[in-house]
C-alpha cells in the first residue's frame, strides 16, 4: 500500500490506515473508508512474504473500482431482488438493474467508519446508518472488529443494534489469491462443506429452490481445482463462473472449517470458519479492468472470493432453513467469521 500524496477521501479527510502484526510475521493492513481489509502478508516456510489478498496500490484507487475489494458490506450483502422489502411493502435503493447489490449504492462500503479503538492486534469499527438509509427502516449501529491472532488468523466480528425490525447481512468482500497474484485463482483447489447450493439466474437473484450438490459441478466435499467443472453447467454459465451462495453443513459452528483454499504451488492454504449459514463462493468473473496493487488492473478470475453471509434475498424467502436475517429492536445481531493462513 504506498500511501497517496496530498490525497484524502470524498469527506475531505484524509485515509486512516491500521497495520495489525503478530509475533510470527503476519502483517494485516485495513483502511476506515469501507472498514476495509487492505492487504494480507504472510510469512512463508522459505522465510518469503507472500501477499494473500487482492488490493488497489492507493487508498484513492479504492474509489475507482466496483469490485467492493476487501470492503465491508452492509446493511444487506449480495442481492435483494426487484430492491424490496416484501413483508414491508417498502422499496429500497435500486442499484443493479431493478434490484439492490450490498447495500445499495452509497451502501457501507462508501463510508467513512469511526474508530472505535486500536491496538498492535486489533481495531475496531463504527458506522452509524441512519433511518431510511438506502431505503432501510431504522436508526442502525454497525460494528465491525478486525483481529489478527498468533496462529495467523484474521478474526472479523460483526455487531448491529436497530430501532425498528431491519434485515442484517454484514459481510467482507475480500478476493484471495493465494499464490501471491500470480496466474489463473481457478488453479487454486477448493473444499467446501456443503450439500446444498442456490441457483441464480444471470442477475444472481434466486432462481429456483436449494438444490444438491451430488453429481453436479457444485460439488466442493472433497478438494478438487476450481478449474476442473468451470462453466460445465447453465448455473455457472448464467453468471460466467461460481457466483453462488453455499448452504454449509456447518451451520453456524464456527469449531467446524466450513471451507478451505489451496494455492496452485500447495504452499499456502486458507481455512474459514464462520457463524454464518451460507458462503457466497465467487470466482471474480468480472474482475477485469479493476485497479490492481502489483499491476496496472486485474483480470477475470485472478481473485476468489469467500463471503460468509445469510443466502441472497433472504428478507423475502423466510422458508430457506437458515436462522432469520430480520434484526429486532431490543437484539443484537453479531456474526464472526475467521479466515486462518497456514504456509505448509
Amino acid at each position: 500500500m504506498v500511501s497517496d500524496v496530498n490525497s484524502h477521501a470524498p469527506d475531505g479527510q484524509p485515509w486512516r490506515i491500521t497495520v495489525l502484526r503478530n509475533r510470527h510475521g503476519m502483517v494485516a493492513t485495513f483502511m476506515d473508508w469501507g472498514a476495509t481489509w487492505l492487504s494480507a502478508r504472510v510469512p512463508m516456510r522459505d522465510g518469503s512474504v507472500r501477499e494473500a489478498l487482492l488490493g488497489c496500490a492507493t487508498p484513492s484507487d479504492y474509489l475507482h473500482q466496483d469490485a467492493y475489494l476487501g470492503a465491508t458490506i452492509g446493511r444487506y450483502a449480495n442481492r435483494i431482488a426487484q430492491a424490496e422489502l416484501k413483508t414491508l411493502n417498502l422499496k429500497l435503493a435500486a442499484n443493479q438493474g431493478p434490484h439492490q447489490l450490498h447495500g445499495g449504492p452509497e451502501g457501507f462500503d462508501k463510508r467513512r467508519w469511526q474508530i472505535v479503538s486500536q491496538s498492535d492486534s486489533s481495531v475496531h469499527y463504527r458506522l452509524d446508518s441512519p433511518d431510511g438509509d438506502q431505503g432501510y427502516p431504522g436508526n442502525l449501529i454497525a460494528s465491525v472488529t478486525y483481529e489478527l491472532t498468533e496462529d495467523n488468523t484474521l478474526a472479523i466480528r460483526y455487531q448491529a443494534e436497530t430501532d425498528r425490525a431491519c434485515p442484517v447481512n454484514l459481510t467482507n468482500h475480500a478476493y484471495f489469491n493465494l499464490d501471491a497474484h500470480h496466474g489463473d485463482a481457478r488453479q487454486h483447489r477448493l473444499q467446501l462443506q456443503a450439500d446444498r447450493y442456490l441457483p441464480v439466474d444471470s442477475a444472481g437473484i434466486p432462481a429456483a429452490p436449494l438444490k444438491a450438490v451430488a453429481a453436479t459441478s457444485f460439488d466442493f466435499r472433497q478438494p478438487k481445482r476450481v478449474a476442473d467443472e468451470f462453466l460445465a453447467d447453465a448455473d455457472q454459465q448464467a453468471v460466467k463462473g461460481y457466483d453462488h451462495a453455499f448452504l454449509l453443513n456447518a451451520a453456524g459452528d464456527i469449531t467446524q472449517c466450513a471451507a478451505g483454499l489451496w494455492s496452485a504451488d500447495g504452499a499456502l492454504q486458507l481455512s474459514v470458519f464462520t457463524t454464518a449459514p451460507a458462503l457466497q463462493f465467487y470466482t471474480g468473473n468480472y474482475l477485469a479492468g479493476t485497479r490492481a496493487r502489483e499491476q496496472e488492473s486485474y483480470t477475470a478470475f485472478q481473485g476468489i472470493a469467500l463471503e460468509s453471509e445469510f443466502l441472497p434475498d433472504s428478507p423475502n424467502h423466510s422458508e430457506w432453513p437458515q436462522p432469520d436475517c430480520w434484526l429486532q429492536p431490543g437484539d443484537i445481531w453479531r456474526s464472526e467469521t475467521r479466515y486462518r493462513f497456514t504456509a505448509h
